[in-house]
């Protein structure tokens, strides 16, 4: 009777168009026709020329390779060399720190439930700002991007550890160092100013804006509606069982039952995509070199407080979405489990799994960065633990593997693979991660 009525009541949900605007995802024309936009935005996500080095593309750190992640806790973005697990630092220009964050996935972000990124939501819609978009910028925040996805592909070319750069070795760089972000001179017109002088770009984009200047929002809307287009995630088994009853296998029917019964999961992954958008502190540990300012000194990482200034965020985390879910390891914000079973056993008793956590079950590759600092700290530990909000629970181990088996019930094999796959070269002529 439950399974019944939670397949009416889902299945009308996913039934409904997906993105605002266009056909749901199983139609061929996302497949045989996309548009001179997004294939615009295949080419600058895999293009190099945005970083400020030339030597990092928007897939070093999401690529299709590792179900758009890149498959380690914390990645090396600046001053990497290879990709992936394999990826470590380049001798001759050493990363100054790890990525501080785990890169998230990509799956569905074209989806208009999701307005609202990062894992601390730094970026999201906001209808009263002149911008649209409330972003860490503030009143610097420019103009006219398409939406909050578009404005959100373009902070990481800001972030020197991510792509911007070291402090004086390219002119992104020298200008982020110097607080010239957005406006004439800063980084965003540099960019946008090597891609004008790219010919294979400047042609591409007269078919999408005409013979106008590129502006930097324009090359962060080609990219968005590529993003929108590439990895939906929309015809798992789950999908199938919603919506013409095909069962699942016997071990993930019964981990939906305990999904959206008894273990509680859906009271945060809730919704098409199995998250509510929101902000929770679930005592996830602390490693790598944390979420501070150049100048600061420490290695923690407050979360959603650090947006929100407020002491009830402290170490809030946005609920991630699952689709795929079973792909994307490691999980959590910093990237601290690097197994499904590892993560959803953490939820099941959130402080004593911090307060027995090892980081031999995180995936570190790479140069030998000082990521223990807050597990070495028991006052940042402490107040980690006593920010959680989940309740311990008790599932057996019977339990906990039909969760398991629910959860690789929502991959869809195609939008792993992605719908146009990697470009064989880029207009730049910069060599393409593969």
């Amino acid at each position: 009777m439950f399974r019944d009525s939670f397949r009416t009541v889902l299945a009308g949900l996913i039934a409904a168009p997906l993105w605002a605007g266009d056909l749901p995802y199983a139609e061929p024309v996302f497949r045989d026709n996309p548009s001179a936009q997004i294939e615009l935005g295949r080419l600058l996500f895999y293009d190099p020329v945005l970083s400020g080095s030339g030597t990092v593309s928007c897939a070093t750190c999401h690529h299709p390779k590792f179900a758009t992640g890149d498959g380690v806790s914390l990645g090396i973005g600046d001053g990497g060399i290879g990709l992936g697990p394999d990826r470590v630092a380049d001798a001759d220009n050493l990363p100054e720190q790890r990525v501080p964050r785990n890169a998230p996935p990509l799956f569905n972000l074209g989806a208009t439930e999701f307005t609202t990124f990062f894992h601390d939501g730094r970026l999201e819609e906001d209808a009263s700002r002149a911008s649209g978009i409330r972003t860490p910028l503030g009143r610097e925040m420019e103009s006219g991007f398409a939406s909050a996805l578009s404005a959100q592909a373009m902070f990481p070319v800001l972030s020197p550890d991510e792509m911007a750069g070291h402090y004086t070795e390219n002119d992104v760089a020298r200008a982020v160092r110097q607080g010239l972000l957005t406006g004439q001179g800063g980084a965003w017109d540099i960019l946008a100013g090597r891609i004008e002088d790219i010919p294979g770009y400047r042609t591409r984009f007269d078919t999408v804006i005409g013979s106008e200047p590129i502006h930097f929002t324009d090359i962060s809307d080609a990219i968005a509606a590529f993003l929108g287009f590439e990895w939906r995630g929309v015809a798992s088994p789950f999908d199938l069982y919603l919506r013409n009853g095909t069962e699942m296998e016997p071990a993930a029917m019964r981990g939906m039952d305990l999904f959206y019964g008894k273990a509680d999961c859906a009271a945060c992954h809730s919704g098409r995509f199995q998250t509510d958008q929101e902000f929770y502190a679930i005592a996830m540990p602390q490693i790598g070199p944390g979420k501070a300012a150049r100048f600061e000194s420490h290695a923690r990482d407050t979360g959603r407080m650090r947006v929100t200034g407020k002491a009830s965020d402290a170490y809030a985390f946005r609920t991630p979405p699952l689709r795929n879910v079973a792909q994307t390891a490691p999980y959590g914000h910093a990237g601290a489990y690097a197994t499904l079973e590892g993560v959803v056993r953490h939820h099941l008793d959130p402080v004593a799994a911090l307060k027995s956590y090892d980081i031999s079950q995180a995936v570190m590759p790479g140069f030998d960065a000082d990521d223990l600092r807050v597990l070495d700290d028991p006052q940042e530990m402490a107040a980690i633990a006593a920010a959680n909000v989940l309740e311990p629970q008790v599932l057996s181990d019977e339990e906990v593997s039909d969760l398991i088996a629910f959860l690789n019930a929502l991959t869809d094999p195609q939008s792993i693979r992605g719908a146009l796959g990697i470009p064989d070269s880029v207009p730049s002529g910069l060599p393409v991660d593969r």
